[in-house]
């Protein structure tokens, strides 16, 4: 339950949270990890199904579930303690990934999350510069993920999350800390919810050379609402909000194009660079309640869509769906989400409350 009052240590807190939200505010010093420039791409990815339902690295909403705050930990509430949670990702070409999560209840710090987060691609065959096989060796990243939550009043709380990570491949091995920074504010009908967060603040500790990589940095807002007459929440997130520029050169989709009969060279008008580029920053989704035991999801990620389209092909890049099923210690959540034409991820999440 939040606080119903303001009390002079809840002012006291007020301070800390503008503190922290300057930090999420003005991270001036940072750089983002744009398409795969970077390491530790477990750090960006979405923990649980219900997130990955949704197409999005993090939701706010007001809840019980305690798996919205493993992403999320300004959702951290006494009400989750005492859960645990196991997830289990297939990823394409044979590489998996998954979690497991427990949310313990302090005396004096309220509850704080233990995560440990795992991405393997299992056995692959190495070969040397002659193309003779030597052998197989594997691939693996861990993050271990301690989150604690704060609440200030009734609608505002902040969170953070501390995650010391490693990467073994083959004989090579890098380190890294990170940390993510998060203010919430929650409306007093509990409809109406949104996230300002920092995400992967850090860098490595010991890298795989002598060349130091950068983590995936990411600068998020996020809310959500619902209706109060019908039984849908809708979600929106505007992502990589650190850079502005998301676009590329796509030969397949040029923005400049050259007549081959008159040698005219054409532009594309620059309010569609623009809208494009806005678009490639939103997600959306949205949550069906059909009673309080069952939930479908549905989300979108338009610039999913727009970097994985083919020539003359309709797919479902981008797209993402899933289910909640709920009883009264279970939590059963099973999400897809379509990368591409030719693979899509597979999540399962199980919650157990004590």
């Amino acid at each position: 339950m939040r606080q119903q009052k303001r009390t002079p240590s809840a002012s006291h807190n007020k301070w800390l949270a503008l503190g922290v939200l300057f930090l999420v505010l003005f991270p001036s010093p940072l750089t983002g990890q744009i398409a795969g420039l970077g390491t530790y791409t477990l750090l960006g990815r979405p923990t649980t199904a219900r997130s990955a339902a949704l197409g999005m690295n993090l939701l706010a909403l007001h809840s019980t579930d305690p798996t919205i705050a493993l992403d999320n930990p300004s959702l951290l509430t006494p009400a989750m303690a005492h859960t645990f949670t196991l997830s289990y990702i297939s990823l394409p070409a044979s590489t998996y990934a998954g979690d497991i999560a427990y949310i313990h209840q302090t005396k004096h710090l309220g509850p704080i999350i233990f995560n440990l987060k795992y991405n393997t691609t299992g056995r692959i065959d190495q070969y040397d510069e002659e193309d003779n096989n030597i052998g197989t060796f594997s691939a693996s990243d861990y993050v271990l993920n301690i989150g604690w939550g704060l609440p200030i009043d009734s609608n505002f709380s902040i969170g953070v999350n501390f995650k010391p990570a490693i990467s073994q491949y083959a004989e090579y091995t890098a380190a890294a800390i990170a940390i993510d920074i998060a203010g919430t504010y929650v409306s007093n009908s509990h409809n109406f919810a949104t996230t300002l967060m920092a995400r992967n603040i850090g860098s490595q500790i010991k890298p795989f050379s002598e060349t130091m990589e950068e983590l995936p940095f990411e600068l998020l807002w996020t809310l959500s609402y619902k209706l109060n007459r019908a039984p849908f929440r809708l979600f929106f997130t505007a992502n990589e909000l650190q850079k502005w520029n998301l676009r590329y050169d796509d030969p397949l989709h040029p923005t400049t194009q050259v007549d081959p009969f008159t040698g005219e060279e054409t532009s594309e008008p620059w309010i569609e660079g623009v809208v494009d580029n806005l678009m490639r920053h939103t997600l959306f989704g949205v949550e069906a309640e059909l009673g309080k035991s069952l939930t479908f999801s549905v989300g979108y990620s338009y610039r999913q869509s727009a970097e994985m389209i083919g020539a003359d092909i309709i797919n479902l890049s981008g797209f993402s769906f899933g289910a909640t099923v709920r009883t009264k210690r279970f939590d059963i959540i099973y999400a897809r989400h379509n990368y591409h034409l030719s693979q899509a991820s597979n999540y399962f999440s199980i919650t157990y409350r004590l």
